[in-house]
C-alpha cells in the first residue's frame, strides 16, 4: 500500500508559480479527449466524433451529443485549417497561472472552428498585422516542436488569407 501511494505521488503534475507555490493535481482527459490530444501529439492531426442522429461533428470530441443525447462512436478527421468565429486582442499583461510567466502583449486569442467540425476551440492567433485578424479569417495550426499531449502542442494558429 505504501509503495502504491509513493508511485501515485510521483505521477502528479506540479505547477510552479512565481511565488513557488505548489498545486499538485491529477486530471484525466477521458477516452475521447485523450485520443484528440494523442493525435495532435503523434501525427499533428485533429480527430472529432460524429453524432449518429443529427450528424454534428465535435472536435474536441465528447461522448454524448448534447442536443440528441446519443452516444457518439464514429471518429471523423477534421481540420487542420479552420476559421475564426470570435477573437479579442489582449493588451493588458498578466501572469499565466500555468507557467508563472508574463505573456507579451498585444496578442490575439480566438475561437477557432476547425474545418468539418460543428463546435470550436479557444486558442492563440499569431498575426503580423492586427487589421487582418477578423471573424471569418482562415487559420492553420502551428505545432510545437516538442509535443507532450496537451493543447499546448498547438503553439498557435496563424492567418492564411
Amino acid at each position: 500500500m505504501q509503495k502504491e501511494k509513493k508511485k501515485e505521488e510521483k505521477e502528479l503534475l506540479t505547477i510552479h508559480s512565481s511565488i513557488d507555490a505548489e498545486q499538485p493535481f491529477r486530471y484525466s482527459a477521458g477516452r475521447y479527449r485523450s485520443r484528440f490530444l494523442t493525435e495532435i501529439r503523434d501525427s499533428q492531426k485533429f480527430v472529432g466524433v460524429r453524432c449518429p442522429k443529427c450528424q454534428k461533428v465535435y472536435a474536441p470530441p465528447k461522448e454524448v451529443c448534447g442536443p440528441c443525447f446519443c452516444k457518439m462512436t464514429e471518429p471523423v478527421k477534421v481540420g487542420p485549417q479552420g476559421v475564426i468565429r470570435s477573437f479579442t486582442i489582449v493588451r493588458f499583461s498578466f501572469v499565466d497561472p500555468e507557467t508563472g510567466a508574463t505573456k507579451a502583449v498585444p496578442y490575439a486569442s480566438g475561437i477557432i472552428q476547425l474545418d468539418g467540425a460543428d463546435n470550436a476551440i479557444s486558442h492563440y492567433i499569431e498575426y503580423d498585422d492586427e487589421s487582418r485578424v477578423r471573424i471569418g479569417a482562415r487559420v492553420e495550426p502551428v505545432f510545437a516542436e516538442k509535443r507532450t499531449g496537451s493543447m499546448k502542442d498547438i503553439k498557435h494558429f496563424r492567418l492564411i488569407d
